[in-house]
């Protein structure tokens, strides 16, 4: 009878469910102002957090582990919209399959119905004619938003939405230009005309198009805050985003995933592309400002971090050589988003990390007053540390 007892203990034990070992919550709960940050609720953080295991040959594998995360609960991607756009803008030349059409057409932007504008060269080229691959370029290497509105303008609304419904990204919607004033909800849904030349000559034409595309409205907190300006007036009222662009973050984290890890993703969530058009996104995806002669940004040349949040925050820091980051980033609105594959090539770790937060202290939007440096970036580079550990700390 004595050894009754040890033995029940021990049955009992195990018996008992067996917790799961969560590298994301350890790490976060090892840094106590990042603990302190993820458990406000006002900040709305949502992380997904997939670090990459590989076998003698080489093989990836991935196991995810997330915070927060609600697919249904929005929050404004900002130009994180701008990845989708750009896979969709590759994956619709290369299935037209014109002779002589590809991203590196010269492509013609008309305009048909005000307030839409026109583009006929692009300065920032040498041979000045805007291209799909050149607008992409802009958009991955510091996320420039008249280059996404001339590939939401090729597209046209009700494509990237359907497209991206077909895909299985079903909680994702891209519904307007940005950054542009004067385009109301009809005037997203119109698409400007659209010429592509091969040797001066028309080789692909599409005229203005009009959208008749309505997306679900099923999300939660779609209006947010006490109050928004407008012009010079103060509107005491939750400021509306239903027909503002949302990017579900496992959309994101996917696509991502995606133009790192084609194979991994099930063919119907894929998108139609050359390994060409792998090279060019993974290229300029890591692509700091200095190291671009085509467009240039000589403003930047010593801003590495320009649009790697993750890790680096808003520091004006040189970026090691062994830290390699492919992302796309977004803010406005008082949200910060990024999604990236993060590689250290001294120690060999990697993971996908995609995080999103929302730092508006006041409630007020568009006010301008957002505590992005102190609140948002801070959050970005300690997650980001955290994850890749202190072989670089930001600092």
């Amino acid at each position: 009878m004595k050894y009754l007892l040890p033995i029940l203990l021990l049955f009992m034990i195990s018996c008992q469910p067996q917790q799961s070992y969560d590298p994301l919550e350890t790490m976060l709960r090892q840094d106590p102002i990042l603990w302190d940050m993820v458990n406000k609720p006002e900040y709305k953080i949502q992380i997904i957090y997939t670090p990459i295991e590989r076998d003698s040959a080489g093989n990836p594998t991935f196991a995810s582990y997330s915070y927060g995360v609600d697919a249904d609960r929005y929050y404004y991607p900002a130009s994180t919209v701008k990845l989708p756009a750009s896979l969709l803008a590759m994956e619709r030349i290369n299935q037209l399959d014109i002779p002589n059409l590809s991203i590196h057409s010269p492509m013609l932007t008309g305009a048909a119905t005000a307030p839409q504008t026109a583009v006929k060269e692009d300065s920032t080229k040498a041979d000045r004619l805007p291209t799909i691959a050149h607008y992409i370029k802009k958009i991955l290497i510091v996320s420039d938003n008249d280059a996404f509105n001339r590939l939401y303008e090729f597209l046209g609304q009700g494509y990237i939405n359907e497209k991206l419904q077909e895909k299985g990204f079903s909680r994702t919607r891209i519904l307007h230009r940005l950054a542009i004033s004067g385009f109301d909800t009809l005037g997203n849904r119109l698409a400007n005309p659209i010429t592509f030349l091969h040797e001066d000559e028309p080789v692909y034409e599409l005229p203005e198009r009009y959208s008749r595309f309505y997306p679900a409205w099923e999300l939660k907190e779609q209006e947010q805050g006490k109050g928004y300006t407008q012009g010079d007036s103060l509107i005491h009222e939750p400021f509306d985003f239903t027909y503002k662009n949302f990017f579900c973050l496992q959309d994101l984290h996917d696509m991502v995933k995606f133009v790192m890890f084609p194979a991994s993703m099930p063919e119907g969530k894929s998108f139609d592309l050359t390994e060409e058009d792998f090279a060019f996104l993974r290229r300029h995806m890591r692509m700091l400002p200095g190291e671009s002669e085509e467009p240039a940004y000589p403003d930047l040349k010593e801003w590495d971090s320009y649009c790697k949040f993750l890790v680096f925050g808003s520091r004006k820091k040189p970026i090691p050589e062994h830290i390699k980051i492919y992302n796309k980033i977004g803010i406005a609105y008082g949200f910060i988003t990024d999604g990236a594959y993060i590689i250290d090539e001294k120690t060999g770790k990697e993971c996908l990390l995609a995080a999103t937060i929302r730092v508006n202290e006041n409630e007020i939007y568009n006010d301008g007053e957002y505590e992005y440096d102190e609140v948002g970036f801070e959050f970005m580079r300690r997650l980001g540390v955290g994850v890749m550990g202190s072989a670089y700390d930001g600092e």
